[in-house]
C-alpha cells in the first residue's frame, strides 16, 4: 500500500506531463514533501496528513519524495504535483521559475511563523567558533536548503566575512539528517542544519547530543510554506486552503514540526532575495 501511495523522483520526473489547465479539478492530488530527511521516515510520518487530506477535500491524495530540492522544483514547475511543502528558498527558486504558483500557508513554530538554522561542530573537535571554520571543510546541505545553505552561509559571511570556497571548503551534504550524522561521526567538523531538524533528531535518537556542540544560531527564518499550483479551480483552492489552515490535528502536524498553520503571501520571502543578492547568487544558476 505505502508503495502505491509513494512516488519516487526516479519514476515521477521523466514523464513529459502537461502543466495543469486554468481552473483544473482533479480528483488525484499530488503532494510534494520536502525532501530534508531519509524519504521513508518522511512517508511514515506522513500518513495521518494523507488520511486528513482525503477526508478534507474528498479526493485521492498520493503523496510525493523526490531525491532533492531540484526534481521537487522542476516537479511543481511542469505540473507533476499539485501541492508542495517548500523550504522557504526553495520556494523562492520554484517561484522564480514558475511564476504562477501561490504560497497560502506558513507553519507556527513556538508561536512564530519563522524558525532558525543552526551550526554545528562536533564536540571535542577543532571548531569552537565560526572563526574556526577558516582553512577547514564545511558541511551545508541541499544547495537550494534554507536552513542548511542560504541562510548560514550569509551568517558565516556577516559574521567573520569568510567566503565559502575561498576561506572554507564547501561541502554538500544533502539532507539535514546528513549533515548532522556527518559532523557527529567526523566525516566535517562543522555543519549546518535548522534547529528544529536538529532537535528532533536529537530527540529521537538519530544523533548524540553529547558529541555535538552549538555554536552559531541565525535570526529568524520565515518558515516553511504550502505551496499550490495557481491554475487550480478556485473551490478546490479554498478547500486546501481551508484544510491546512484550520488543522488541528496533532499527529499531522507533529510530522511537520509545527503547531499549527497561518496564511503567508510571496512577500513574506523577499528576505531570502535579499539574502540570496548578499551572497551574489544567481537564482537561475543555482541547482535546481
Amino acid at each position: 500500500m505505502l508503495a502505491r501511495r509513494t512516488l519516487a523522483a526516479a519514476a515521477l520526473l521523466p514523464l513529459a506531463t502537461p502543466a495543469l489547465a486554468q481552473g483544473a479539478d482533479p480528483r488525484r492530488l499530488r503532494v510534494a514533501l520536502l525532501p530534508d530527511e531519509n524519504a521513508s521516515t518522511i512517508i511514515q510520518n506522513a500518513q495521518p496528513l494523507r488520511a486528513h487530506l482525503e477526508r478534507s477535500l474528498s479526493r485521492q491524495i498520493e503523496l510525493v519524495v523526490t531525491t532533492d530540492y531540484s526534481s521537487m522544483i522542476e516537479a511543481m514547475r511542469f505540473g507533476r504535483i499539485e501541492i508542495a511543502y517548500f523550504g522557504p528558498f526553495s520556494y523562492v527558486l520554484a517561484k522564480s521559475r514558475a511564476p504562477g504558483i501561490e504560497p497560502f500557508a506558513v507553519g507556527i513554530e513556538r508561536g512564530s511563523p519563522t524558525y532558525n538554522s543552526v551550526v554545528i561542530a562536533q564536540a571535542g573537535g577543532p571548531v569552537r567558533a565560526l572563526e574556526d571554520i577558516r582553512g577547514r571543510p564545511f558541511g551545508f546541505g541541499d544547495q537550494a536548503s534554507t536552513s542548511a545553505h542560504l541562510v548560514p552561509r550569509a551568517m558565516i559571511l556577516q559574521r567573520t566575512g569568510l567566503v565559502g570556497n575561498r576561506d572554507f571548503r564547501v561541502v554538500h551534504l544533502g539532507t539535514h539528517d546528513g549533515v548532522a550524522r556527518a559532523v557527529q561521526n567526523g566525516q566535517v567538523p562543522a555543519g549546518a542544519l535548522s534547529k528544529s531538524i536538529l532537535d528532533t533528531l536529537v530527540r529521537r535518537g538519530v544523533v548524540d547530543a553529547a558529541r555535538l556542540q552549538e555554536i552559531a544560531l541565525s535570526d529568524p527564518i520565515p518558515n516553511y510554506p504550502m505551496v499550490m499550483q495557481g491554475n487550480l479551480a478556485e473551490p478546490l483552492k479554498a478547500a486546501i486552503r481551508t484544510a491546512f489552515l484550520e488543522l488541528r490535528e496533532p499527529e499531522v502536524l507533529r510530522a511537520f514540526r509545527v503547531e499549527g498553520f497561518a496564511p503567508t503571501t510571496d512577500e513574506a520571502y523577499n528576505i531570502l532575495r535579499e539574502t540570496a543578492r548578499l551572497l551574489e547568487m544567481d537564482l537561475n544558476a543555482v541547482r535546481g
